[in-house]
């Protein structure tokens, strides 16, 4: 079997980054993404240092966006006790919104064709995949990457395990300004029902980004209402609202947010990023991992391509180890955080050890992240 085309459905970070690199690799690669660049997307926006060796292989330099330097971590509970912590590795601060675009005009000069066009359906049969969009696109290609995100059509379609479970959990995102808050900052606010991310990004905004159960959100009117009433109980938070000037003229919002298990191989579809695993945003490393997933599946096949493997077997089985490898401790790590610090009784306990014992805080962040990435 030989290498024809290769079709990616998804341009977020994971799909943008594995066409760079396979596209940098000589290879054909389709990009299907159904909104225009550049556009905004719900995320925390903090970005591990970790992944930029391999960014910099690719020739993609994150300098080139001014990125804010990020190296401290501030964690609070719900009652507004605080803990400071040293990121070790560091981060930089930088919007989906210039990140996005900038991979998205490294892959255009790469030769990726993108056809702007919503993915309804993969089949596979006889070696081959058909995609088809609902625009009336129809594509055969030898291999898949979903890098789709959260939730999609085509997760329906797969009869993926996850999709049959309704999810409590919601996620609302908005740039605010704020005249005080630090760059090098990265917050993360614990409030009944859920969590808020703060930290600034690029262009001196800061990107807001919370999670909140369906549960205590549907009470309340809008997120304007759910930001006073339930987020500003938190006093970090209340003291950053009453100060802070919106940037968007409307929140962000993606409802039935996931963090249960998923499949790394869908009839023979490699997923890659949110589509592969969602890690909790308390690990602050989501971003990472999928631009390391779309490194691990594009090795995968250059393998193949260069006669290391001789079955496409091989391709799944290898990014399937090397996925549990770098990833299944930092995902379990991440819904253990979730269960500790969204209970009342445990999150104060756990503050309180971590006060008396301060050491326990960088361990458990190294615990959410990787190594170097070169």
């Amino acid at each position: 079997m030989r290498i024809g085309k290769i079709a990616i459905v998804g341009g977020g970070l994971a799909g943008l980054t594995a066409a760079i690199h396979l596209a940098s690799n000589n290879l054909k690669v389709i990009l299907f993404e159904k909104d225009v660049f550049p556009r905004h997307k719900v995320c925390g926006e903090y970005l591990s240092k970790e992944i930029i060796p391999y960014l910099n292989s690719l020739g993609v330099f994150l300098e080139y966006l001014a990125p804010v330097e990020i190296n401290t971590l501030n964690y609070s509970t719900p009652s507004g006790k605080k803990i400071f912590s040293e990121l070790k590795m560091g981060g930089i601060g930088l919007s989906r919104y210039a990140l996005d675009n900038y991979l998205y005009e490294i892959a255009i000069k790469r030769g990726v064709e993108v056809i702007q066009e919503t993915v309804i359906d993969i089949s596979y049969s006889k070696d081959i995949f058909k995609i088809s969009t609902a625009e009336g696109t129809e594509l055969m290609a030898d291999f898949v990457l979903a890098a789709f995100g959260k939730r999609s059509i085509i997760d329906k379609k797969l009869n993926r395990n996850f999709i049959q479970k309704k999810s409590e959990w919601l996620a609302v995102k908005a740039h605010y300004r704020h005249k005080d808050y630090p760059d090098n900052l990265v917050s993360l606010h614990n409030f009944r029902g859920g969590y808020c991310g703060l930290s600034k990004v690029e262009n001196g905004s800061i990107n807001v980004c919370y999670l909140a159960t369906y549960k205590s959100f549907k009470e309340h009117k809008s997120p304007e209402d759910y930001k006073d009433n339930v987020l500003s109980e938190n006093p970090h938070l209340k003291s950053f609202f009453q100060d802070a000037k919106p940037a968007f003229e409307k929140d962000l919002t993606i409802a039935q947010v996931s963090f249960d298990e998923k499949s790394l191989i869908e009839n023979h579809i490699l997923m890659l990023g949110d589509a592969a695993g969602l890690i909790h945003p308390l690990c602050g490393n989501g971003m990472a991992i999928a631009i390391h997933s779309a490194k691990m599946a594009s090795e995968a096949i250059l393998a193949f391509s260069n006669k290391e493997f001789s079955s496409r077997i091989e391709i799944e089985e290898k990014y399937q180890m090397n996925w549990n490898k770098e990833f299944k401790t930092r995902l379990l790590t991440g819904r253990m955080l979730q269960s500790i610090l969204l209970n009342p009784g445990m999150a104060g306990v756990s503050q309180n050890l971590i006060s008396k014992m301060p050491f326990l805080l960088p361990h458990i962040i190294k615990r959410t992240h990787g190594k170097i990435v070169a």
